[in-house]
């Protein structure tokens, strides 16, 4: 157990390496730009209020954070943890002029903070590539204030026979087009099989309530390409 869990932190880590510097882009060119408009119906659907504090997991180049400050009128404290250490420095690259902004170098399974210390927290296209989701919902049942809420965006089940066709179709040129932008295949392989091997939306609903958390509930989007998840710590 621990060799397969030390297995897929190397990959999980490799594969992050290996596209950091290219990993806006490619999000732009597999998902036709979609994701941005993802991202958004997730912080809409969030709905922070102002001088509220944000834990932003596996938080990559810091899209959900910039979306949070804003949302926020720039009043949010953010704290973005991202496991990968290019994807850290990324992510400050790319929002250095945020500054109020804490960044952490950590899993989410265990993240060193306080516990009760958060209103939301957020984790977006992360939470497949976890090593053990269990223990990382229970850490972010921990690290939540008591009314506080926990949304996840991920990639899901698709509910339509004819759209899921197409993606499927569509998926099968993902290594390609990572080879050509990226200079490698293998990531964007580990990201198709990582999407098939995932929970479906019920799935994830139930081990959000196994969990501790309450009032559980979840859209698709897209007819279910990705979903968002909602649950609360009371």
């Amino acid at each position: 157990m621990n060799s397969t869990i030390q297995d897929k932190d190397k990959l999980v880590n490799s594969v992050f390496s290996n596209v950091h510097k290219k990993y806006d882009l490619m999000n732009d060119i597999m998902s036709l730009g979609i994701h941005r408009l993802w991202k958004e119906k997730f912080i809409n659907w969030m709905n922070p209020q102002p001088n509220t504090k944000l834990i932003d997991v596996a938080s990559g180049t810091g899209d959900i954070a910039k979306l949070f400050f804003k949302k926020t009128n720039k009043t949010a404290n953010i704290t973005c943890v991202e496991p990968n250490k290019k994807m850290l420095e990324q992510g400050k690259i790319k929002l250095k002029n945020y500054n109020t902004i804490n960044w952490i170098n950590s899993k989410a399974e265990k993240i060193p903070v306080k516990d009760d210390a958060f209103d939301y927290y957020s984790i977006s296209y992360g939470i497949r590539n976890v090593t053990n989701i269990n223990i990382a919902l229970k850490e972010a049942f921990r690290v939540l204030k008591p009314g506080g809420r926990f949304m996840c965006l991920e990639f899901s089940k698709i509910d339509n026979e004819l759209i899921d066709f197409l993606y499927k179709q569509f998926s099968k040129t993902i290594p390609l087009m990572g080879r050509l932008v990226v200079g490698s295949e293998k990531p964007y392989e580990y990201l198709i099989d990582s999407i098939k091997k995932f929970y479906n939306q019920e799935q994830l609903a139930e081990l959000m309530k196994k969990n501790g958390f309450s009032n559980v509930e979840f859209r698709n989007l897209s007819s279910g390409v990705s979903a968002i998840h909602s649950g609360w710590k009371i």
